[in-house]
Protein backbone atom coordinates (compact mmCIF):
# COMPACT_ATOMS: atom_id res chain seq x y z
CA UNK A 1 0.00 0.00 0.00
CA UNK A 2 1.09 3.61 -0.66
CA UNK A 3 2.05 5.83 2.14
CA UNK A 4 0.21 8.90 2.96
CA UNK A 5 1.94 12.02 1.14
CA UNK A 6 3.78 14.20 3.00
CA UNK A 7 3.13 16.87 3.54
CA UNK A 8 -0.45 15.63 2.49
CA UNK A 9 -1.75 18.06 -0.54
CA UNK A 10 -4.09 17.26 -3.00
CA UNK A 11 -1.92 17.75 -5.87
CA UNK A 12 1.03 15.41 -3.99
CA UNK A 13 -0.85 12.98 -3.39
CA UNK A 14 -2.73 12.53 -6.96
CA UNK A 15 0.75 12.22 -7.85
CA UNK A 16 1.90 9.71 -6.06
CA UNK A 17 -1.31 7.74 -6.89
CA UNK A 18 -0.75 8.37 -10.08
CA UNK A 19 2.84 6.84 -9.85
CA UNK A 20 1.65 3.96 -7.98
CA UNK A 21 -1.88 2.39 -9.83
CA UNK A 22 -1.21 4.74 -13.03
CA UNK A 23 -3.02 2.13 -15.62
CA UNK A 24 -6.11 0.89 -13.01
CA UNK A 25 -9.37 1.95 -13.30
CA UNK A 26 -10.65 4.69 -10.57
CA UNK A 27 -14.03 5.55 -11.44
CA UNK A 28 -16.63 3.13 -12.83
CA UNK A 29 -20.14 5.10 -14.12
CA UNK A 30 -22.21 2.80 -15.75
CA UNK A 31 -20.49 1.78 -18.69
CA UNK A 32 -17.75 5.00 -18.40
CA UNK A 33 -14.29 4.07 -17.16
CA UNK A 34 -11.37 6.58 -16.69
CA UNK A 35 -8.15 5.48 -14.90
CA UNK A 36 -6.15 7.42 -12.29
CA UNK A 37 -3.15 8.03 -15.44
CA UNK A 38 -6.51 9.54 -17.72
CA UNK A 39 -7.83 11.51 -14.46
CA UNK A 40 -4.38 13.03 -13.92
CA UNK A 41 -4.18 14.03 -17.38
CA UNK A 42 -7.87 15.32 -17.86
CA UNK A 43 -7.96 17.05 -14.68
CA UNK A 44 -4.27 18.62 -15.45
CA UNK A 45 -5.64 20.43 -18.50
CA UNK A 46 -8.83 21.42 -16.81
CA UNK A 47 -6.98 22.72 -14.21
CA UNK A 48 -4.71 24.96 -16.10
CA UNK A 49 -7.98 25.99 -18.11
CA UNK A 50 -9.51 27.00 -14.88
CA UNK A 51 -6.19 29.11 -13.70
CA UNK A 52 -6.36 31.03 -17.30
CA UNK A 53 -9.85 31.95 -16.25
CA UNK A 54 -9.03 33.89 -12.78
CA UNK A 55 -9.01 30.25 -10.77
CA UNK A 56 -6.63 30.66 -8.06
CA UNK A 57 -5.73 29.58 -4.41
CA UNK A 58 -8.75 30.24 -2.59
CA UNK A 59 -11.50 30.16 -5.25
CA UNK A 60 -15.07 29.03 -4.36
CA UNK A 61 -15.20 26.35 -7.36
CA UNK A 62 -18.73 25.13 -7.10
CA UNK A 63 -19.35 21.19 -8.67
CA UNK A 64 -22.43 20.09 -9.51
CA UNK A 65 -22.13 16.61 -11.15
CA UNK A 66 -23.51 13.11 -10.21
CA UNK A 67 -21.19 10.67 -8.85
CA UNK A 68 -18.92 9.69 -11.69
CA UNK A 69 -16.23 10.41 -14.14
CA UNK A 70 -16.94 14.05 -14.62
CA UNK A 71 -17.47 15.03 -10.84
CA UNK A 72 -13.79 13.36 -10.12
CA UNK A 73 -11.84 15.28 -12.83
CA UNK A 74 -13.86 18.66 -11.92
CA UNK A 75 -12.80 17.94 -8.46
CA UNK A 76 -9.27 17.47 -8.63
CA UNK A 77 -8.65 20.18 -11.22
CA UNK A 78 -10.36 22.42 -8.91
CA UNK A 79 -8.08 21.61 -5.66
CA UNK A 80 -5.31 20.28 -7.10
CA UNK A 81 -4.33 24.11 -7.83
CA UNK A 82 -5.92 25.51 -4.13
CA UNK A 83 -9.04 26.31 -4.77
CA UNK A 84 -11.78 25.77 -2.68
CA UNK A 85 -14.21 22.87 -3.88
CA UNK A 86 -18.10 23.03 -3.16
CA UNK A 87 -19.73 19.88 -3.89
CA UNK A 88 -23.43 20.96 -4.76
CA UNK A 89 -26.31 18.42 -3.69
CA UNK A 90 -27.64 17.40 -6.96
CA UNK A 91 -31.01 17.14 -4.87
CA UNK A 92 -31.57 20.57 -5.03
CA UNK A 93 -34.80 22.92 -5.99
CA UNK A 94 -34.49 26.15 -6.84
CA UNK A 95 -34.70 27.92 -3.63
CA UNK A 96 -31.75 25.39 -2.33
CA UNK A 97 -29.52 25.52 -4.93
CA UNK A 98 -29.93 29.79 -5.56
CA UNK A 99 -29.03 30.11 -1.24
CA UNK A 100 -25.85 27.62 -1.50
CA UNK A 101 -24.22 29.99 -4.23
CA UNK A 102 -24.95 32.84 -2.42
CA UNK A 103 -23.99 31.37 1.06
CA UNK A 104 -20.72 30.15 -0.04
CA UNK A 105 -19.66 32.89 -2.09
CA UNK A 106 -18.93 30.80 -5.58
CA UNK A 107 -17.07 32.40 -7.97
CA UNK A 108 -17.59 29.78 -10.62
CA UNK A 109 -20.17 27.15 -11.31
CA UNK A 110 -19.08 23.54 -13.09
CA UNK A 111 -21.95 21.96 -13.67
CA UNK A 112 -23.58 18.90 -15.87
CA UNK A 113 -26.71 20.53 -17.80
CA UNK A 114 -28.89 17.45 -16.36
CA UNK A 115 -29.43 14.72 -14.50
CA UNK A 116 -32.38 12.22 -14.29
CA UNK A 117 -35.24 14.70 -14.60
CA UNK A 118 -33.19 17.42 -13.22
CA UNK A 119 -32.76 20.01 -15.42
CA UNK A 120 -30.05 22.01 -13.98
CA UNK A 121 -30.18 25.44 -16.65
CA UNK A 122 -33.93 25.84 -15.91
CA UNK A 123 -32.92 25.36 -12.25
CA UNK A 124 -29.95 27.38 -12.64
CA UNK A 125 -32.37 30.57 -14.30
CA UNK A 126 -35.34 30.23 -11.47
CA UNK A 127 -32.29 29.80 -8.29
CA UNK A 128 -30.44 32.73 -9.84
CA UNK A 129 -32.54 35.97 -10.43
CA UNK A 130 -31.12 37.97 -13.47
CA UNK A 131 -29.03 34.89 -14.94
CA UNK A 132 -32.06 34.38 -18.06
CA UNK A 133 -30.77 38.13 -18.94
CA UNK A 134 -26.70 37.19 -19.15
CA UNK A 135 -24.98 37.11 -22.46
CA UNK A 136 -21.82 36.01 -21.24
CA UNK A 137 -19.18 35.86 -18.38
CA UNK A 138 -18.01 37.70 -16.26
CA UNK A 139 -21.71 37.51 -14.73
CA UNK A 140 -22.91 41.08 -12.73
CA UNK A 141 -25.52 39.82 -11.09
CA UNK A 142 -26.81 41.54 -7.47
CA UNK A 143 -28.36 38.83 -5.96
CA UNK A 144 -25.14 36.49 -6.38
CA UNK A 145 -22.16 39.31 -6.17
CA UNK A 146 -19.27 36.51 -6.28
CA UNK A 147 -20.71 34.09 -9.07
CA UNK A 148 -18.82 35.27 -12.29
CA UNK A 149 -18.92 32.26 -14.12
CA UNK A 150 -20.87 28.87 -15.35
CA UNK A 151 -19.11 26.06 -17.19
CA UNK A 152 -21.58 23.60 -18.76
CA UNK A 153 -20.44 19.81 -19.55
CA UNK A 154 -22.28 18.71 -22.96
CA UNK A 155 -23.42 20.07 -25.71
CA UNK A 156 -26.62 22.64 -24.53
CA UNK A 157 -24.94 25.74 -23.12
CA UNK A 158 -27.24 28.66 -22.91
CA UNK A 159 -26.11 32.12 -23.79
CA UNK A 160 -25.20 33.19 -20.02
CA UNK A 161 -22.89 29.77 -20.02
CA UNK A 162 -19.54 28.85 -20.78
CA UNK A 163 -19.01 25.47 -22.89
CA UNK A 164 -16.14 23.11 -21.09
CA UNK A 165 -14.76 22.54 -24.36
CA UNK A 166 -13.41 26.54 -23.95
CA UNK A 167 -11.92 25.88 -20.55
CA UNK A 168 -10.08 22.92 -20.81
CA UNK A 169 -7.72 23.01 -23.79
CA UNK A 170 -6.75 20.00 -25.72
CA UNK A 171 -2.93 20.80 -26.17
CA UNK A 172 -0.54 19.08 -23.67
CA UNK A 173 -0.99 21.18 -20.75
CA UNK A 174 2.17 22.96 -19.30
CA UNK A 175 3.26 21.08 -16.56
CA UNK A 176 6.32 23.22 -15.32
CA UNK A 177 3.92 25.75 -14.81
CA UNK A 178 1.13 23.61 -13.07
CA UNK A 179 4.04 21.94 -10.48
CA UNK A 180 4.32 25.69 -9.62
CA UNK A 181 0.53 26.03 -8.85
CA UNK A 182 0.58 22.74 -7.22
CA UNK A 183 3.70 23.27 -5.40
CA UNK A 184 2.21 26.32 -3.72
CA UNK A 185 -0.62 24.33 -2.25
CA UNK A 186 -0.26 23.81 1.56
CA UNK A 187 -1.94 21.28 3.98
CA UNK A 188 -3.20 24.18 5.89
CA UNK A 189 -5.36 25.39 2.89
CA UNK A 190 -8.96 24.85 2.55
CA UNK A 191 -9.43 21.79 0.75
CA UNK A 192 -12.86 22.13 0.30
CA UNK A 193 -16.43 23.17 2.00
CA UNK A 194 -18.82 20.68 2.23
CA UNK A 195 -22.26 21.45 3.45
CA UNK A 196 -23.90 18.80 5.72
CA UNK A 197 -27.63 19.60 5.27
CA UNK A 198 -28.01 22.86 2.45
CA UNK A 199 -30.74 24.70 5.12
CA UNK A 200 -31.04 28.25 5.05
CA UNK A 201 -32.22 27.78 8.19
CA UNK A 202 -29.01 26.26 9.77
CA UNK A 203 -26.48 26.73 7.20
CA UNK A 204 -23.44 24.65 8.13
CA UNK A 205 -20.62 24.70 5.66
CA UNK A 206 -18.05 22.99 7.36
CA UNK A 207 -14.06 24.09 5.89
CA UNK A 208 -11.66 21.29 5.96
CA UNK A 209 -8.52 21.29 5.10
CA UNK A 210 -5.83 19.64 2.59
CA UNK A 211 -4.11 18.05 5.73
CA UNK A 212 -7.15 17.04 7.73
CA UNK A 213 -8.82 15.38 4.72
CA UNK A 214 -6.12 13.28 3.47
CA UNK A 215 -4.66 12.36 6.77
CA UNK A 216 -8.44 11.35 7.93
CA UNK A 217 -9.84 9.46 5.00
CA UNK A 218 -6.14 7.61 4.99
CA UNK A 219 -6.67 6.42 8.90
CA UNK A 220 -10.34 5.45 7.89
CA UNK A 221 -8.68 3.32 5.04
CA UNK A 222 -5.74 1.64 7.11
CA UNK A 223 -8.72 0.37 9.61
CA UNK A 224 -9.88 -2.06 7.05
CA UNK A 225 -8.11 -4.04 4.27
CA UNK A 226 -8.76 -2.76 0.98
CA UNK A 227 -6.48 -3.36 -1.78
CA UNK A 228 -5.64 -2.39 -5.28
CA UNK A 229 -7.79 -5.07 -6.92
CA UNK A 230 -10.79 -3.93 -5.12
CA UNK A 231 -14.54 -2.53 -6.36
CA UNK A 232 -16.41 -0.68 -4.39
CA UNK A 233 -19.64 -0.48 -5.26
CA UNK A 234 -20.93 2.73 -3.16
CA UNK A 235 -24.47 5.05 -3.84
CA UNK A 236 -23.28 7.17 -1.13
CA UNK A 237 -23.27 10.97 -3.18
CA UNK A 238 -20.08 12.62 -3.11
CA UNK A 239 -21.59 15.60 -1.90
CA UNK A 240 -21.70 14.29 1.73
CA UNK A 241 -18.88 13.05 3.80
CA UNK A 242 -19.71 9.65 3.45
CA UNK A 243 -19.29 9.26 -0.14
CA UNK A 244 -16.80 11.59 -0.71
CA UNK A 245 -14.67 11.16 2.18
CA UNK A 246 -15.29 7.49 3.45
CA UNK A 247 -16.20 6.02 0.35
CA UNK A 248 -14.24 7.58 -2.71
CA UNK A 249 -11.27 9.01 -0.84
CA UNK A 250 -10.66 5.52 0.84
CA UNK A 251 -11.05 3.85 -1.88
CA UNK A 252 -8.38 6.00 -3.54
CA UNK A 253 -5.85 5.69 -0.79
CA UNK A 254 -5.55 1.65 -1.84
CA UNK A 255 -6.05 1.57 -5.27
CA UNK A 256 -9.09 0.67 -5.36
CA UNK A 257 -11.82 1.10 -7.84
CA UNK A 258 -14.89 3.01 -7.30
CA UNK A 259 -18.45 2.07 -8.99
CA UNK A 260 -21.06 4.72 -9.71
CA UNK A 261 -24.15 4.55 -11.33
CA UNK A 262 -26.45 7.08 -11.99
CA UNK A 263 -29.71 5.76 -10.77
CA UNK A 264 -30.75 2.88 -8.51
CA UNK A 265 -32.79 0.62 -9.69
CA UNK A 266 -32.61 -2.90 -8.02
CA UNK A 267 -32.71 -5.25 -11.32
CA UNK A 268 -29.43 -2.71 -13.14
CA UNK A 269 -28.27 -2.35 -9.45
CA UNK A 270 -27.77 -6.36 -9.40
CA UNK A 271 -26.34 -7.05 -12.86
CA UNK A 272 -23.78 -3.94 -12.69
CA UNK A 273 -22.57 -5.34 -9.59
CA UNK A 274 -22.35 -8.62 -11.40
CA UNK A 275 -20.34 -7.51 -14.36
CA UNK A 276 -18.53 -5.02 -12.55
CA UNK A 277 -17.20 -8.45 -10.04
CA UNK A 278 -17.63 -5.55 -6.88
CA UNK A 279 -15.59 -7.11 -4.28
CA UNK A 280 -17.43 -4.48 -1.42
CA UNK A 281 -20.48 -2.69 -0.75
CA UNK A 282 -20.67 0.45 1.21
CA UNK A 283 -24.44 2.05 1.24
CA UNK A 284 -27.71 2.19 3.33
CA UNK A 285 -29.64 -0.84 5.13
CA UNK A 286 -33.07 -0.72 2.45
CA UNK A 287 -30.77 -0.46 -0.44
CA UNK A 288 -29.78 -4.29 0.54
CA UNK A 289 -33.28 -5.02 1.48
CA UNK A 290 -34.27 -3.83 -2.25
CA UNK A 291 -31.46 -5.87 -3.88
CA UNK A 292 -32.45 -8.94 -2.11
CA UNK A 293 -35.92 -9.10 -2.32
CA UNK A 294 -35.52 -8.41 -6.52
CA UNK A 295 -36.66 -11.34 -8.34
CA UNK A 296 -33.73 -11.25 -10.33
CA UNK A 297 -31.53 -11.98 -7.50
CA UNK A 298 -31.12 -15.55 -7.88
CA UNK A 299 -29.55 -15.03 -11.03
CA UNK A 300 -27.22 -12.92 -10.26
CA UNK A 301 -23.67 -14.47 -9.23
CA UNK A 302 -22.12 -12.09 -6.61
CA UNK A 303 -19.84 -14.19 -5.06
CA UNK A 304 -16.84 -11.69 -5.55
CA UNK A 305 -18.63 -9.26 -2.94
CA UNK A 306 -16.33 -10.19 0.18
CA UNK A 307 -16.57 -6.91 2.95
CA UNK A 308 -19.89 -4.43 3.03
CA UNK A 309 -22.07 -2.58 5.33
CA UNK A 310 -25.07 -3.59 3.34
CA UNK A 311 -27.27 -6.12 4.92
CA UNK A 312 -29.21 -9.16 3.28
CA UNK A 313 -26.64 -9.32 0.26
CA UNK A 314 -23.63 -10.01 2.17
CA UNK A 315 -23.04 -12.97 4.72
CA UNK A 316 -24.39 -12.86 8.15
CA UNK A 317 -20.68 -13.21 9.28
CA UNK A 318 -19.56 -9.82 7.38
CA UNK A 319 -22.90 -8.08 8.37
CA UNK A 320 -25.55 -9.25 10.28
CA UNK A 321 -28.92 -9.10 9.87
CA UNK A 322 -28.88 -7.88 13.57
CA UNK A 323 -28.50 -3.71 13.37
CA UNK A 324 -27.28 -3.77 17.00
CA UNK A 325 -24.01 -6.23 16.04
CA UNK A 326 -23.07 -4.50 13.18
CA UNK A 327 -19.70 -2.85 13.66
CA UNK A 328 -20.50 1.14 13.11
CA UNK A 329 -19.27 4.23 13.56
CA UNK A 330 -20.07 8.06 14.65
CA UNK A 331 -19.28 10.60 12.84
CA UNK A 332 -20.46 14.01 10.96
CA UNK A 333 -19.94 16.02 8.28
CA UNK A 334 -17.71 18.86 11.19
CA UNK A 335 -15.61 15.68 11.81
CA UNK A 336 -14.70 14.95 7.97
CA UNK A 337 -16.91 11.86 8.74
CA UNK A 338 -16.10 9.11 11.50
CA UNK A 339 -15.32 10.36 14.93
CA UNK A 340 -15.47 6.94 16.61
CA UNK A 341 -14.90 3.25 14.49
CA UNK A 342 -16.08 -0.10 15.68
CA UNK A 343 -14.01 -2.02 12.98
CA UNK A 344 -16.08 -4.12 10.37
CA UNK A 345 -17.94 -7.63 10.46
CA UNK A 346 -19.79 -8.51 13.28
CA UNK A 347 -20.06 -7.43 16.42
CA UNK A 348 -19.00 -9.58 19.80
CA UNK A 349 -22.12 -9.97 22.00
CA UNK A 350 -20.58 -7.39 24.49
CA UNK A 351 -20.32 -4.62 22.04
CA UNK A 352 -23.81 -4.90 21.19
CA UNK A 353 -25.22 -1.41 20.03
CA UNK A 354 -21.92 0.04 20.17
CA UNK A 355 -20.49 2.95 17.93
CA UNK A 356 -17.11 2.03 18.64
CA UNK A 357 -13.84 3.54 19.99
CA UNK A 358 -12.42 6.73 19.49
CA UNK A 359 -10.33 7.34 16.01
CA UNK A 360 -6.24 7.59 17.36
CA UNK A 361 -6.29 11.34 16.96
CA UNK A 362 -9.29 12.39 18.12
CA UNK A 363 -10.16 13.39 22.14
CA UNK A 364 -13.89 13.21 23.56
CA UNK A 365 -15.69 14.67 26.43
CA UNK A 366 -19.41 14.18 27.30
CA UNK A 367 -20.81 16.95 29.10
CA UNK A 368 -24.11 18.13 30.79
CA UNK A 369 -25.58 20.20 28.32
CA UNK A 370 -27.27 22.61 30.59
CA UNK A 371 -24.21 23.08 32.63
CA UNK A 372 -21.40 22.58 30.71
CA UNK A 373 -19.99 20.51 33.34
CA UNK A 374 -17.86 17.16 32.28
CA UNK A 375 -19.36 13.99 33.00
CA UNK A 376 -17.81 10.37 34.13
CA UNK A 377 -17.63 7.28 32.45
CA UNK A 378 -21.24 5.71 31.95
CA UNK A 379 -23.06 8.84 32.56
CA UNK A 380 -24.85 10.21 29.41
CA UNK A 381 -24.80 13.79 28.09
CA UNK A 382 -24.07 15.57 25.00
CA UNK A 383 -20.96 13.96 22.83
CA UNK A 384 -17.68 16.67 22.32
CA UNK A 385 -15.22 16.11 20.06
CA UNK A 386 -12.13 17.91 19.20
CA UNK A 387 -8.87 16.25 16.83
CA UNK A 388 -7.06 16.48 13.80
CA UNK A 389 -10.20 15.98 11.73
CA UNK A 390 -12.50 18.62 12.65
CA UNK A 391 -13.07 21.22 10.48
CA UNK A 392 -11.53 24.30 10.61
CA UNK A 393 -14.34 26.18 11.39
CA UNK A 394 -17.99 26.94 9.63
CA UNK A 395 -18.19 28.89 6.50
CA UNK A 396 -19.25 32.75 8.05
CA UNK A 397 -19.54 31.57 11.63
CA UNK A 398 -17.74 33.21 13.78
CA UNK A 399 -15.00 30.43 15.08
CA UNK A 400 -15.93 31.82 18.89
CA UNK A 401 -19.17 30.43 18.41
CA UNK A 402 -18.55 27.03 16.93
CA UNK A 403 -15.70 25.58 19.44
CA UNK A 404 -15.50 25.71 23.25
CA UNK A 405 -12.36 27.34 25.04
CA UNK A 406 -10.79 23.97 25.63
CA UNK A 407 -11.03 23.89 21.11
CA UNK A 408 -14.01 20.87 21.66
CA UNK A 409 -16.80 21.07 19.15
CA UNK A 410 -20.35 20.81 20.85
CA UNK A 411 -21.87 17.59 18.57
CA UNK A 412 -25.49 18.16 19.70
CA UNK A 413 -25.36 13.84 20.14
CA UNK A 414 -26.02 12.49 22.95
CA UNK A 415 -24.58 8.97 24.66
CA UNK A 416 -22.01 7.69 26.66
CA UNK A 417 -18.46 6.23 27.02
CA UNK A 418 -18.01 3.22 28.96
CA UNK A 419 -15.28 1.72 30.69
CA UNK A 420 -14.19 -0.11 28.00
CA UNK A 421 -13.98 3.48 25.63
CA UNK A 422 -17.06 1.97 23.31
CA UNK A 423 -19.12 4.31 22.97
CA UNK A 424 -22.72 4.44 23.02
CA UNK A 425 -24.99 6.63 20.58
CA UNK A 426 -28.17 7.85 22.37
CA UNK A 427 -29.45 9.84 19.75
CA UNK A 428 -29.84 13.62 18.83
CA UNK A 429 -30.15 16.30 21.33
CA UNK A 430 -31.70 18.29 19.11
CA UNK A 431 -34.88 18.13 16.48
CA UNK A 432 -32.59 17.25 13.10
CA UNK A 433 -33.73 14.15 11.36
CA UNK A 434 -32.06 11.37 9.92
CA UNK A 435 -33.22 10.05 6.84
CA UNK A 436 -31.62 7.37 4.20
CA UNK A 437 -28.20 9.10 5.50
CA UNK A 438 -29.15 13.09 5.07
CA UNK A 439 -29.30 15.41 7.82
CA UNK A 440 -33.07 16.98 7.10
CA UNK A 441 -33.70 20.79 9.81
CA UNK A 442 -37.08 20.60 10.60
CA UNK A 443 -37.36 24.08 10.73
CA UNK A 444 -36.75 23.92 6.63
CA UNK A 445 -39.66 22.24 5.77
CA UNK A 446 -42.27 23.95 8.09
CA UNK A 447 -41.29 27.18 6.59
CA UNK A 448 -42.00 26.41 3.14
CA UNK A 449 -45.22 24.82 4.79
CA UNK A 450 -46.29 28.20 6.34
CA UNK A 451 -45.47 29.96 3.23
CA UNK A 452 -48.90 28.02 1.88
CA UNK A 453 -51.17 30.67 2.00
CA UNK A 454 -54.02 28.09 3.40
CA UNK A 455 -51.68 26.75 6.24
CA UNK A 456 -51.93 28.24 9.17
CA UNK A 457 -49.16 25.96 11.56
CA UNK A 458 -46.57 23.59 10.46
CA UNK A 459 -44.94 21.02 12.82
CA UNK A 460 -42.49 18.56 11.56
CA UNK A 461 -40.79 15.63 13.12
CA UNK A 462 -38.91 12.33 12.52
CA UNK A 463 -40.64 9.06 12.62
CA UNK A 464 -38.48 5.43 13.00
CA UNK A 465 -38.67 3.67 10.21
CA UNK A 466 -36.72 0.28 9.51
CA UNK A 467 -35.36 1.06 6.19
CA UNK A 468 -34.19 4.67 6.19
CA UNK A 469 -33.48 5.28 9.78
CA UNK A 470 -35.98 8.22 10.04
CA UNK A 471 -38.65 9.55 7.81
CA UNK A 472 -40.13 12.92 7.33
CA UNK A 473 -43.62 13.94 8.81
CA UNK A 474 -45.83 16.51 9.48
CA UNK A 475 -49.29 18.37 11.13
CA UNK A 476 -50.68 21.26 9.57
CA UNK A 477 -53.40 23.14 10.49
CA UNK A 478 -55.30 25.09 7.88
CA UNK A 479 -56.54 28.74 7.78
CA UNK A 480 -60.52 29.02 8.96
CA UNK A 481 -62.37 28.20 5.87
CA UNK A 482 -59.51 26.54 3.96
CA UNK A 483 -59.50 22.83 2.23
CA UNK A 484 -56.48 21.29 1.11
CA UNK A 485 -55.23 17.81 0.01
CA UNK A 486 -52.63 16.17 1.66
CA UNK A 487 -51.08 14.74 -0.90
CA UNK A 488 -51.10 18.05 -3.12
CA UNK A 489 -49.66 19.88 -0.29
CA UNK A 490 -46.27 17.37 -0.50
CA UNK A 491 -46.25 17.49 -4.10
CA UNK A 492 -45.96 21.56 -3.50
CA UNK A 493 -43.00 21.12 -0.89
CA UNK A 494 -41.49 18.64 -3.41
CA UNK A 495 -41.45 22.07 -5.69
CA UNK A 496 -39.54 23.69 -3.59
CA UNK A 497 -37.24 21.44 -1.64
CA UNK A 498 -35.35 18.15 -2.53
CA UNK A 499 -37.27 14.83 -2.31
CA UNK A 500 -35.66 13.67 0.71
CA UNK A 501 -37.13 16.84 3.05
CA UNK A 502 -41.18 15.91 1.45
CA UNK A 503 -43.08 14.34 4.42
CA UNK A 504 -44.13 11.13 3.79
CA UNK A 505 -46.64 11.62 6.02
CA UNK A 506 -48.52 14.95 6.36
CA UNK A 507 -51.59 14.72 8.55
CA UNK A 508 -54.15 17.79 8.15
CA UNK A 509 -55.26 18.57 11.82
CA UNK A 510 -58.29 20.61 13.23
CA UNK A 511 -57.00 23.55 15.53
CA UNK A 512 -56.38 22.35 19.22
CA UNK A 513 -56.29 19.04 18.53
CA UNK A 514 -52.14 18.60 18.53
CA UNK A 515 -50.06 17.98 21.57
CA UNK A 516 -48.54 21.24 23.33
CA UNK A 517 -46.70 21.77 26.38
CA UNK A 518 -48.40 23.60 29.28
CA UNK A 519 -45.83 26.99 28.36
CA UNK A 520 -47.84 26.69 24.72
CA UNK A 521 -45.32 25.22 22.38
CA UNK A 522 -45.65 21.96 20.16
CA UNK A 523 -45.04 18.82 22.09
CA UNK A 524 -42.63 17.14 19.58
CA UNK A 525 -42.15 13.73 21.18
CA UNK A 526 -46.22 13.22 21.63
CA UNK A 527 -46.45 14.40 17.84
CA UNK A 528 -43.73 12.16 16.82
CA UNK A 529 -45.66 9.18 19.10
CA UNK A 530 -48.63 10.64 16.91
CA UNK A 531 -47.31 10.39 13.48
CA UNK A 532 -45.58 7.04 13.70
CA UNK A 533 -48.93 5.34 14.67
CA UNK A 534 -50.16 6.61 10.73
CA UNK A 535 -46.35 6.16 8.86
Amino acid sequence: MPELASPPTLPRWLRMLTEQFGTREAVVQDTRRITFSEAEAKSARLALGLRARGVGKGSHIGVLFPNGVDWFVAWLAVTRIGAVAVPINTFFQARELGWVLRHADIQMLLTAPHFLSNDYLERLESAVPGLADSKSAPLTLEAHPSLREIVVWGDEVPAWATARREVAPTDAPDRSFLKSLEDAVAPSDTLFLLYSSGSTSDPKGAIHSHGAVLRHSHALHSFGDLGPDDRVWSPMPFFWVGGLVFALLGNLHAGACTLCESVFDPEATLRFLEEERATVAIGWPHFGKALAEHPSRTERDLSALRRGNVPDILSEEVCPADPELRATALGMTETCGPHTWGGSGKLPEHERATFGRAVPGVEHKIINPRTGHTLAVGESGEICVRGYSLMQGLHKVPREDIFDPDGFYHTGDGGFFDAEGLLHFEGRLGEMIKTGGANVTPSEIEAVLLGFEEVAEAYVVGVPDADRGERVAAAVVLEHATSADPEELKRRVKRELAAYKVPHVLRIAESGTLPFTDSGKIDKRRLREELSRIA
